[in-house]
Protein backbone atom coordinates (compact mmCIF):
# COMPACT_ATOMS: atom_id res chain seq x y z
CA UNK A 1 0.00 0.00 0.00
CA UNK A 2 1.49 3.31 -1.10
CA UNK A 3 -0.47 6.57 -1.06
CA UNK A 4 0.65 10.18 -1.23
CA UNK A 5 -1.84 12.61 0.30
CA UNK A 6 -1.20 15.50 -2.07
CA UNK A 7 -3.07 18.24 -0.18
CA UNK A 8 -3.66 18.54 3.57
CA UNK A 9 -3.71 21.28 6.19
CA UNK A 10 -1.75 19.57 8.96
CA UNK A 11 -0.82 23.00 10.32
CA UNK A 12 -4.47 23.45 11.30
CA UNK A 13 -4.94 23.88 15.05
CA UNK A 14 -7.33 20.92 15.16
CA UNK A 15 -4.29 18.63 14.78
CA UNK A 16 -2.15 20.22 17.49
CA UNK A 17 -3.18 17.76 20.18
CA UNK A 18 -2.91 14.45 18.32
CA UNK A 19 -0.85 14.88 15.16
CA UNK A 20 1.32 11.86 15.95
CA UNK A 21 -1.75 9.63 16.24
CA UNK A 22 -3.18 11.10 13.04
CA UNK A 23 0.03 10.29 11.15
CA UNK A 24 0.16 6.79 12.65
CA UNK A 25 -3.36 6.13 11.36
CA UNK A 26 -2.28 7.47 7.99
CA UNK A 27 0.68 5.11 7.90
CA UNK A 28 -1.57 2.18 8.81
CA UNK A 29 -3.83 3.15 5.88
CA UNK A 30 -0.88 3.09 3.48
CA UNK A 31 -0.01 6.78 3.35
CA UNK A 32 3.73 7.29 2.94
CA UNK A 33 3.82 11.08 2.49
CA UNK A 34 1.56 14.09 3.06
CA UNK A 35 1.98 17.36 1.15
CA UNK A 36 1.16 19.96 3.80
CA UNK A 37 -0.14 23.15 2.19
CA UNK A 38 -0.39 26.59 3.75
CA UNK A 39 -2.86 29.47 3.64
CA UNK A 40 -0.50 32.16 4.95
CA UNK A 41 3.06 32.76 6.10
CA UNK A 42 2.44 31.46 9.63
CA UNK A 43 1.15 28.19 8.17
CA UNK A 44 4.14 27.93 5.83
CA UNK A 45 6.62 28.37 8.67
CA UNK A 46 4.74 25.83 10.78
CA UNK A 47 4.82 23.34 7.90
CA UNK A 48 8.60 23.60 7.76
CA UNK A 49 8.84 22.99 11.52
CA UNK A 50 6.48 20.02 11.32
CA UNK A 51 8.47 18.50 8.47
CA UNK A 52 11.61 18.55 10.64
CA UNK A 53 9.80 16.56 13.33
CA UNK A 54 7.73 14.27 11.07
CA UNK A 55 9.60 13.17 7.93
CA UNK A 56 6.45 12.00 6.14
CA UNK A 57 5.22 15.62 6.09
CA UNK A 58 6.32 17.33 2.88
CA UNK A 59 5.95 21.12 3.24
CA UNK A 60 4.38 23.51 0.76
CA UNK A 61 3.91 27.27 0.97
CA UNK A 62 1.20 29.41 -0.53
CA UNK A 63 -1.32 32.19 0.04
CA UNK A 64 -5.02 31.37 0.15
CA UNK A 65 -6.88 33.38 -2.51
CA UNK A 66 -9.08 35.10 0.07
CA UNK A 67 -6.01 37.22 0.89
CA UNK A 68 -5.92 40.10 -1.58
CA UNK A 69 -2.97 41.96 -0.05
CA UNK A 70 -0.15 42.15 -2.59
CA UNK A 71 2.37 42.86 0.15
CA UNK A 72 1.48 39.54 1.76
CA UNK A 73 1.85 37.89 -1.65
CA UNK A 74 5.28 39.45 -2.12
CA UNK A 75 6.36 38.26 1.33
CA UNK A 76 5.20 34.75 0.45
CA UNK A 77 7.10 34.86 -2.83
CA UNK A 78 10.26 35.85 -0.95
CA UNK A 79 9.70 33.07 1.59
CA UNK A 80 9.27 30.48 -1.16
CA UNK A 81 12.43 31.63 -2.92
CA UNK A 82 14.37 31.51 0.35
CA UNK A 83 13.13 28.00 1.20
CA UNK A 84 12.85 26.56 -2.29
CA UNK A 85 15.13 23.59 -1.52
CA UNK A 86 12.87 22.45 1.34
CA UNK A 87 9.51 22.89 -0.36
CA UNK A 88 7.54 20.34 -2.32
CA UNK A 89 5.06 22.75 -3.87
CA UNK A 90 3.68 26.27 -4.09
CA UNK A 91 0.26 26.03 -2.52
CA UNK A 92 -2.31 26.44 -1.91
CA UNK A 93 -2.77 29.32 -4.32
CA UNK A 94 -5.38 30.18 -6.91
CA UNK A 95 -8.77 31.79 -7.43
CA UNK A 96 -11.99 31.74 -5.44
CA UNK A 97 -14.86 33.54 -7.10
CA UNK A 98 -17.23 32.24 -4.43
CA UNK A 99 -15.38 34.57 -2.06
CA UNK A 100 -14.43 37.31 -4.51
CA UNK A 101 -17.71 38.69 -5.85
CA UNK A 102 -16.57 42.10 -7.10
CA UNK A 103 -14.66 42.67 -10.33
CA UNK A 104 -11.82 44.50 -8.55
CA UNK A 105 -11.35 41.64 -6.07
CA UNK A 106 -11.28 39.10 -8.87
CA UNK A 107 -8.69 41.16 -10.71
CA UNK A 108 -6.50 41.22 -7.59
CA UNK A 109 -6.87 37.46 -7.18
CA UNK A 110 -5.87 37.01 -10.80
CA UNK A 111 -2.79 39.23 -10.42
CA UNK A 112 -1.62 37.40 -7.30
CA UNK A 113 -2.30 33.97 -8.79
CA UNK A 114 -0.33 34.94 -11.88
CA UNK A 115 2.62 35.87 -9.65
CA UNK A 116 2.64 32.37 -8.18
CA UNK A 117 2.20 30.72 -11.58
CA UNK A 118 5.25 32.60 -12.84
CA UNK A 119 7.18 31.68 -9.69
CA UNK A 120 6.35 28.02 -10.26
CA UNK A 121 8.04 28.19 -13.64
CA UNK A 122 10.99 30.16 -12.30
CA UNK A 123 11.69 27.73 -9.47
CA UNK A 124 10.36 24.57 -11.17
CA UNK A 125 8.01 23.79 -8.30
CA UNK A 126 4.54 22.24 -8.68
CA UNK A 127 1.51 24.47 -8.21
CA UNK A 128 -1.14 23.21 -5.78
CA UNK A 129 -4.21 25.11 -7.02
CA UNK A 130 -7.48 26.17 -5.42
CA UNK A 131 -10.16 27.13 -7.97
CA UNK A 132 -13.57 27.21 -6.27
CA UNK A 133 -16.25 28.61 -8.60
CA UNK A 134 -13.42 29.72 -10.89
CA UNK A 135 -12.20 26.57 -12.60
CA UNK A 136 -12.36 27.86 -16.16
CA UNK A 137 -10.62 31.12 -15.22
CA UNK A 138 -7.89 29.33 -13.27
CA UNK A 139 -7.18 26.95 -16.15
CA UNK A 140 -7.09 29.85 -18.62
CA UNK A 141 -4.53 31.68 -16.48
CA UNK A 142 -2.38 28.58 -15.99
CA UNK A 143 -2.29 27.83 -19.71
CA UNK A 144 -1.68 31.46 -20.68
CA UNK A 145 1.25 31.71 -18.23
CA UNK A 146 2.74 28.46 -19.56
CA UNK A 147 2.38 26.53 -16.29
CA UNK A 148 3.76 23.00 -16.51
CA UNK A 149 3.49 21.26 -13.14
CA UNK A 150 -0.06 21.74 -11.91
CA UNK A 151 -2.38 20.05 -9.41
CA UNK A 152 -6.00 21.19 -9.38
CA UNK A 153 -7.16 20.35 -5.89
CA UNK A 154 -10.78 19.39 -5.13
CA UNK A 155 -11.86 20.76 -8.52
CA UNK A 156 -15.54 21.78 -8.38
CA UNK A 157 -16.19 22.31 -12.09
CA UNK A 158 -17.60 20.12 -14.83
CA UNK A 159 -15.66 17.75 -17.05
CA UNK A 160 -16.18 20.08 -20.01
CA UNK A 161 -14.29 22.76 -18.12
CA UNK A 162 -11.56 20.32 -17.11
CA UNK A 163 -10.79 19.06 -20.63
CA UNK A 164 -8.26 21.80 -21.42
CA UNK A 165 -6.41 21.05 -18.18
CA UNK A 166 -6.26 17.35 -19.05
CA UNK A 167 -4.87 18.23 -22.49
CA UNK A 168 -2.28 20.48 -20.83
CA UNK A 169 -1.07 17.60 -18.66
CA UNK A 170 -2.43 18.91 -15.37
CA UNK A 171 -3.47 16.61 -12.51
CA UNK A 172 -6.68 16.52 -10.46
CA UNK A 173 -6.58 15.46 -6.80
CA UNK A 174 -9.71 13.81 -5.44
CA UNK A 175 -10.71 14.15 -1.76
CA UNK A 176 -12.65 11.61 0.36
CA UNK A 177 -15.79 13.72 -0.03
CA UNK A 178 -16.10 12.10 -3.46
CA UNK A 179 -18.05 9.37 -1.66
CA UNK A 180 -20.88 11.89 -1.06
CA UNK A 181 -20.42 14.44 -3.87
CA UNK A 182 -22.28 13.91 -7.15
CA UNK A 183 -20.18 16.59 -8.83
CA UNK A 184 -16.91 14.87 -7.95
CA UNK A 185 -18.31 11.45 -8.85
CA UNK A 186 -19.23 12.71 -12.33
CA UNK A 187 -15.81 14.30 -12.69
CA UNK A 188 -14.00 11.08 -11.72
CA UNK A 189 -16.09 9.01 -14.12
CA UNK A 190 -15.07 11.22 -17.02
CA UNK A 191 -11.47 12.08 -16.21
CA UNK A 192 -8.78 9.62 -17.32
CA UNK A 193 -7.17 7.70 -14.50
CA UNK A 194 -3.81 8.90 -15.79
CA UNK A 195 -4.47 12.42 -14.45
CA UNK A 196 -5.93 11.51 -11.04
CA UNK A 197 -4.30 11.78 -7.63
CA UNK A 198 -5.80 11.73 -4.13
CA UNK A 199 -5.82 14.23 -1.30
CA UNK A 200 -7.51 14.54 2.07
CA UNK A 201 -7.78 18.36 2.34
CA UNK A 202 -7.71 17.63 6.07
CA UNK A 203 -9.38 18.72 8.25
CA UNK A 204 -12.25 19.27 5.76
CA UNK A 205 -13.80 17.37 2.81
CA UNK A 206 -13.95 14.06 4.65
CA UNK A 207 -16.29 11.14 4.02
CA UNK A 208 -18.73 12.50 6.62
CA UNK A 209 -19.78 16.15 6.46
CA UNK A 210 -18.92 18.11 9.60
CA UNK A 211 -16.41 15.60 10.97
CA UNK A 212 -12.68 16.27 11.13
CA UNK A 213 -11.00 14.70 8.15
CA UNK A 214 -7.48 13.24 8.19
CA UNK A 215 -4.96 11.77 5.71
CA UNK A 216 -5.94 8.14 6.39
CA UNK A 217 -9.20 8.85 4.57
CA UNK A 218 -7.38 9.11 1.25
CA UNK A 219 -8.02 5.37 1.14
CA UNK A 220 -11.75 6.14 0.98
CA UNK A 221 -11.05 8.30 -2.08
CA UNK A 222 -9.11 5.47 -3.74
CA UNK A 223 -11.82 2.92 -3.01
CA UNK A 224 -14.52 5.24 -4.39
CA UNK A 225 -12.50 5.98 -7.53
CA UNK A 226 -12.11 2.24 -8.07
CA UNK A 227 -15.87 1.72 -7.93
CA UNK A 228 -16.60 4.68 -10.21
CA UNK A 229 -13.99 3.64 -12.78
CA UNK A 230 -14.73 -0.09 -12.63
CA UNK A 231 -11.13 -0.80 -11.63
CA UNK A 232 -9.56 -2.78 -8.82
CA UNK A 233 -8.46 -0.90 -5.73
CA UNK A 234 -4.90 -2.06 -6.36
CA UNK A 235 -4.92 -0.72 -9.94
CA UNK A 236 -6.20 2.68 -8.81
CA UNK A 237 -3.75 2.85 -5.92
CA UNK A 238 -0.84 2.08 -8.22
CA UNK A 239 -1.94 4.61 -10.84
CA UNK A 240 -2.57 7.53 -8.48
CA UNK A 241 0.73 6.84 -6.73
CA UNK A 242 2.52 6.84 -10.08
CA UNK A 243 0.79 10.10 -11.04
CA UNK A 244 1.81 11.72 -7.75
CA UNK A 245 5.39 10.69 -8.32
CA UNK A 246 5.25 12.13 -11.85
CA UNK A 247 4.14 15.54 -10.57
CA UNK A 248 6.59 15.57 -7.66
CA UNK A 249 9.41 13.78 -9.48
CA UNK A 250 12.04 16.47 -8.97
CA UNK A 251 11.37 16.67 -5.25
CA UNK A 252 11.62 12.89 -4.96
CA UNK A 253 14.89 12.74 -6.90
CA UNK A 254 16.52 15.66 -5.13
CA UNK A 255 15.71 14.18 -1.74
CA UNK A 256 16.74 10.70 -2.96
CA UNK A 257 13.39 9.32 -1.86
CA UNK A 258 12.52 5.67 -2.25
CA UNK A 259 9.04 4.57 -1.27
Amino acid sequence: MKIIDTHAHLCDNSFDGDLEAVLNRATDAGVCAVVAVSEDLADARKNLRLSEICPMIRPAAGLYPANLDKRDAEEMVAFIRENRARLWAIGEVGLDFWIAKETRDRELQTDIFSMFADLSLELDLPLNVHSRSAGRHAIDILISRGAKRVQLHAFDGKFGTAVRAVEAGFFFSIPPSVVRSRQKQKLVKNLPLSCLMVESDSPVLGPEAGERNEPANTRVAIETIAVLKGETIQAVEEEVFKNSCRLYSDQLLKQDEVF
